[in-house]
Protein backbone atom coordinates (compact mmCIF):
# COMPACT_ATOMS: atom_id res chain seq x y z
CA UNK A 1 0.00 0.00 0.00
CA UNK A 2 1.32 3.42 -1.28
CA UNK A 3 -0.13 6.30 1.47
CA UNK A 4 -0.04 10.10 -0.18
CA UNK A 5 1.00 12.67 1.77
CA UNK A 6 -0.10 16.15 1.57
CA UNK A 7 2.32 18.57 2.29
CA UNK A 8 1.01 22.62 2.59
CA UNK A 9 3.54 25.70 2.85
CA UNK A 10 2.12 28.20 5.46
CA UNK A 11 3.65 30.92 7.36
CA UNK A 12 1.96 30.98 11.31
CA UNK A 13 1.38 34.67 12.70
CA UNK A 14 1.75 34.64 17.07
CA UNK A 15 0.91 37.59 19.45
CA UNK A 16 0.20 38.48 22.88
CA UNK A 17 0.22 41.25 24.84
CA UNK A 18 2.70 42.97 26.25
CA UNK A 19 2.47 43.04 29.84
CA UNK A 20 -1.10 41.60 30.04
CA UNK A 21 -0.81 40.30 33.49
CA UNK A 22 0.20 43.80 34.87
CA UNK A 23 -2.51 45.53 33.47
CA UNK A 24 -4.99 43.20 34.42
CA UNK A 25 -3.92 43.18 37.89
CA UNK A 26 -3.73 47.09 37.65
CA UNK A 27 -7.34 47.34 36.22
CA UNK A 28 -8.72 44.27 34.76
CA UNK A 29 -12.25 45.80 33.50
CA UNK A 30 -9.83 48.59 31.47
CA UNK A 31 -7.47 45.84 30.12
CA UNK A 32 -10.11 43.66 28.74
CA UNK A 33 -11.97 46.59 26.50
CA UNK A 34 -8.75 47.68 25.16
CA UNK A 35 -7.78 43.62 24.71
CA UNK A 36 -11.33 43.16 22.86
CA UNK A 37 -10.96 46.17 20.12
CA UNK A 38 -7.33 45.74 19.62
CA UNK A 39 -7.65 41.87 18.79
CA UNK A 40 -11.19 43.38 16.35
CA UNK A 41 -8.39 45.27 14.95
CA UNK A 42 -5.88 42.72 14.33
CA UNK A 43 -9.07 39.96 12.90
CA UNK A 44 -9.86 42.99 10.24
CA UNK A 45 -6.00 43.01 9.19
CA UNK A 46 -5.65 39.44 9.30
CA UNK A 47 -8.74 38.81 6.99
CA UNK A 48 -7.38 41.56 5.03
CA UNK A 49 -4.40 39.66 4.05
CA UNK A 50 -5.95 36.49 3.62
CA UNK A 51 -5.22 34.96 6.44
CA UNK A 52 -7.07 33.19 8.95
CA UNK A 53 -7.32 32.96 12.90
CA UNK A 54 -6.33 29.55 14.24
CA UNK A 55 -6.45 30.20 17.35
CA UNK A 56 -6.97 32.31 20.36
CA UNK A 57 -6.43 32.18 24.85
CA UNK A 58 -6.39 34.58 27.03
CA UNK A 59 -4.36 37.67 25.28
CA UNK A 60 -3.07 35.58 22.64
CA UNK A 61 -3.62 34.91 19.16
CA UNK A 62 -2.49 32.40 16.26
CA UNK A 63 -2.76 33.23 12.41
CA UNK A 64 -1.99 30.63 9.18
CA UNK A 65 -1.02 32.85 6.22
CA UNK A 66 -0.59 30.86 2.63
CA UNK A 67 2.24 33.39 1.91
CA UNK A 68 4.87 34.27 3.70
CA UNK A 69 4.92 37.76 2.49
CA UNK A 70 0.56 38.82 3.57
CA UNK A 71 2.27 37.76 6.96
CA UNK A 72 4.81 39.54 6.92
CA UNK A 73 2.94 42.73 5.22
CA UNK A 74 0.19 42.17 8.44
CA UNK A 75 2.58 41.77 10.59
CA UNK A 76 3.82 45.18 10.12
CA UNK A 77 0.22 46.83 9.55
CA UNK A 78 -0.57 45.28 12.90
CA UNK A 79 2.24 46.80 14.96
CA UNK A 80 1.52 50.16 13.14
CA UNK A 81 -2.33 50.25 13.75
CA UNK A 82 -1.63 49.10 17.59
CA UNK A 83 1.16 51.52 18.09
CA UNK A 84 -1.89 54.37 16.82
CA UNK A 85 -4.21 52.88 19.04
CA UNK A 86 -2.13 53.02 21.90
CA UNK A 87 -0.82 56.78 21.48
CA UNK A 88 -4.49 57.47 22.74
CA UNK A 89 -3.48 55.80 26.01
CA UNK A 90 -1.83 56.90 29.54
CA UNK A 91 1.98 55.27 30.14
CA UNK A 92 1.07 53.20 32.10
CA UNK A 93 -1.33 51.18 30.03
Amino acid sequence: MSESTERKLTTILCADACGYSRLMDDDEVATLATLKVHSEAMSRLISRHRGRIVNTAGDGLMAEFASVVEAVQCAAEIQRELARRNDGLETAR
